[in-house]
C-alpha cells in the first residue's frame, strides 16, 4: 500500500507477503502479503489443521443444501485462478458443501467500484476489507453484518480459538464486531530497496538515513543514464509522496489519522492534539529535500503520471529504488537475488532509531455482506481459509508442484508457474494466519530488521482510534482533490517557488474545509481519550 498502512508486514506472530502487497492497505501497494517471514512458524500447531473442528463435519449445522458463496476481492485476477479455485471448490464441496465464485476489483479503480457494490446492494456474501479499505465506512453505512461471539464460536470455532482477544477487540466499531481480522500483527513502517551494486560503484556510504539516501539517489541521477533513481506510482490517485510515510511520519514520530486529509498528531502526545502537517516547519524542510532531489534527477520528470509496476521496472534495471513495507521489500530482494543474481540489492531503513507502529488487526480481514443469505456457510469458509492447512496453502500459494514447492510446514520455493498465481496480485492477505509459509529466498537482513523493530513497537492511546467522517464527507472529498492538485506537484519538485506553493496549498485546503474536518476530528479524539480515562 504505498504510504497506506495497507502496505505492512508482520510483527509478533507473522510477517506475511504483500506486495501490497498492505492494504494498503493504501492501498494497493499497501497491504500485507503472503510471502513474508512467519515469525511464529514454530507455533503453526496453534492453528488447527483439522477440518473436523468445523461444524459442518460435526453435525452442528445443516449443510445438506449446496450453496455458492460469492466473494468480493480487491486486486487483479490471477491467471490460474480458475484452476486453483477449481481445486478449492472440490475441497469445499466435501467439507462444507459449498463452492466459491470470486469477483475481482482491479487496483486501478477499486476505490470507485467497491462502495458502489454496497450502495447497489449487489449479491455477494463475503468482502475483503481493512481499515484502509472501507471497513469503518461500510460498518457505519450498514454494509456489513454484525458478528456475535455465539456466531463465531459456532461457525468459526478454529478462528475463535486461535485469534487473540486483542485482535477481536481492535476490530470492533462502537463496541460491535463486523470483521474476521487476519490472525497476525503487522508493523506499518516503510523501508526502501537499494541497488547495492550501484551504491558501491559510486563509493557511497551505506544507506541508513535521509541524508545517505539523498546522496545515493543523486549519484545515480548524475551517473546512470537510462535508470531512474527513485520510482513511484502516484498516477493511481495516491495523495502523498511515496516517501512521506518514512520522511514525514516515521522521521517525526507522527501518526496521520486518515490518508485522505493531512491531519496528524504526535505519537507521544497524551492529549492527541491534531495539526495540519502541510503547515509545519518539518514539511517546509521536507519539500526542500524533495526539490533538491528533483533538481538533481532523483526521479523522472514524468513521475506524477507514471502507471508502471515499479518493482518490475526495478527488476528490469530501469529504476534503482522504491519505498514499501518491510515484508514486501524483503520479498522483492529475495526474488531479485533468485531471478537476477547479477543485480545486488538490499533493504534499507532510513529511520532506524525511531518508534515503530504496530498495525491493528483491521489491517486485513474479511467481512460478511449485511444482506448475505449464506451467513453460516460464509463463516465456515472463513474458518477454513485461516485454519485448514490444505485450504490455506492452496489459496495462498496455489497448486503444490506447479505454483509453489512446499518446504516443510512453513517455507516454500516458487514453482514453474509461480507467476500465474501471483500472491501480491489480490487481497489473499485477508486470511493471513499462523499457517503462512515463508519464501525460502527471504533475505536474512529482513529477518534481522524485523527482530530489531519488535523491540521498538510503540503503543499509544490513540492506537485503535477510527475517525467517523460522516459529518464531513464533502469536506474530506474536497480536501483530497486539493491534495492531488496542489500537494503532489509540490512534493515531487514541480513547483519552483516552494514558499508560494506551500502557501497556495494551505490556502486551498482552508477553502476546501480542512478546519471543519480538524474540529470534528479533535472532538472525536477528545471523546475517545475521555472514554479511556486519559
Amino acid at each position: 500500500m504505498k504510504l497506506k498502512k495497507k502496505t505492512t508486514f508482520l510483527v509478533a506472530m507473522v510477517l506475511a507477503l504483500m506486495t501490497l502487497l498492505s492494504a494498503c492497505g493504501g492501498g494497493n501497494d499497501n497491504a500485507g502479503s503472503a510471502n513474508t517471514p512467519d515469525d511464529a512458524a514454530s507455533n503453526n500447531a496453534a492453528a488447527s489443521n483439522n477440518a473436523s473442528a468445523n461444524p459442518a463435519t460435526t453435525g452442528a449445522v445443516d449443510t445438506s443444501q449446496e450453496v455458492t458463496l460469492k466473494l468480493l476481492m480487491i486486486g487483479s485476477k490471477p491467471t490460474d485462478y480458475d484452476e486453483v479455485y477449481g481445486e478449492l471448490n472440490k475441497l469445499l464441496k466435501e467439507k462444507i458443501n459449498a463452492t466459491v465464485e470470486t469477483e475481482f476489483l482491479d487496483w486501478a479503480d477499486w476505490t470507485q467500484k467497491y462502495p458502489l457494490k454496497f450502495a447497489a446492494n449487489e449479491d455477494f456474501d463475503i468482502a475483503y476489507t481493512a481499515n484502509w479499505a472501507f471497513y469503518n465506512d461500510q460498518v457505519l453505512k450498514g454494509g456489513f453484518l454484525e458478528l456475535t461471539e455465539e456466531m463465531l464460536q459456532t461457525y468459526a470455532p478454529m478462528t475463535w480459538e486461535a485469534m487473540p482477544q486483542a485482535s477481536w477487540d481492535q476490530a470492533k466499531v462502537n463496541g460491535k464486531l463486523y470483521m474476521v481480522p487476519n490472525n497476525n500483527q503487522e508493523v506499518t513502517d516503510k523501508v526502501v530497496l537499494i541497488r547495492e551494486d550501484l551504491r558501491k560503484k559510486y563509493n557511497l556510504e551505506p544507506v541508513n538515513s535521509p541524508e545517505t539516501y539523498a546522496a545515493y539517489l543523486k549519484a545515480i541521477g548524475a551517473g546512470e543514464k537510462g535508470i531512474s533513481p527513485f520510482g513511484a506510482k502516484p498516477a493511481d490517485g495516491w495523495k502523498w509522496h511515496e516517501l512521506d510515510q518514512i520522511l514525514l511520519e516515521q522521521q517525526n514520530e507522527w501518526n496521520l489519522v486518515d490518508y485522505n486529509f493531512p491531519l496528524a498528531y504526535k505519537l507521544d502526545d497524551p492529549a492527541g492534539k491534531v495539526f495540519n502537517v502541510y503547515d509545519t516547519p518539518e514539511f517546509t524542510e521536507l519539500i526542500k529535500y524533495y526539490k533538491d532531489l528533483a533538481d538533481n534527477n532523483g526521479w523522472s520528470k514524468n513521475i506524477v503520471s507514471n502507471k508502471n509496476d515499479v518493482f518490475q521496472d526495478i527488476k528490469a534495471g530501469k529504476t534503482s529504488s522504491y519505498a514499501q513495507n518491510l515484508g514486501t521489500i524483503s520479498s522483492n530482494v529475495g526474488e531479485i537475488r533468485r531471478d537476477k543474481p547479477e543485480m545486488e540489492v538490499t533493504v534499507a531503513d532510513l529511520t532506524p532509531d525511531k518508534k515503530k507502529i504496530g498495525a491493528i488487526s483491521t489491517q486485513n480481514g474479511l467481512a460478511i455482506h449485511a444482506t448475505s443469505k449464506n451467513v453460516e456457510r460464509s463463516l465456515m469458509l472463513i474458518d477454513l481459509l485461516q485454519n485448514d492447512k490444505e485450504i490455506h496453502d492452496l489459496t495462498m500459494y496455489g497448486i503444490a508442484g506447479k505454483h509453489y514447492e512446499p518446504l516443510g510446514e512453513d517455507k516454500y520455493n516458487p514453482g514453474p508457474s509461480f507467476n500465474n498465481y501471483n500472491l501480491s496480485g489480490y487481497s489473499v492477505w485477508g486470511w493471513n494466519s499462523l499457517l503462512n509459509r515463508t519464501d525460502a529466498s527471504y533475505p536474512e537482513e529482513g529477518n534481522q530488521m524485523l527482530a530489531d523493530w519488535q523491540s521498538k513497537v510503540y503503543h499509544f492511546p490513540l492506537e485503535t482510534f477510527v475517525f467517523d467522517d460522516t459529518k464531513v464527507k464533502n469536506e474530506v472529498a474536497n480536501v483530497g482533490n486539493v491534495m492531488l492538485r496542489y500537494a503532489i506537484p509540490l512534493e515531487y519538485g514541480l513547483i519552483k517557488d516552494l514558499e508560494k506553493g506551500q502557501a497556495d496549498l494551505n490556502k486551498q485546503l482552508k477553502a476546501a474545509g480542512l478546519d471543519k474536518i480538524q474540529q470534528e476530528l479533535q472532538s472525536q479524539i477528545d471523546a475517545f481519550l475521555a472514554a479511556q480515562g486519559q
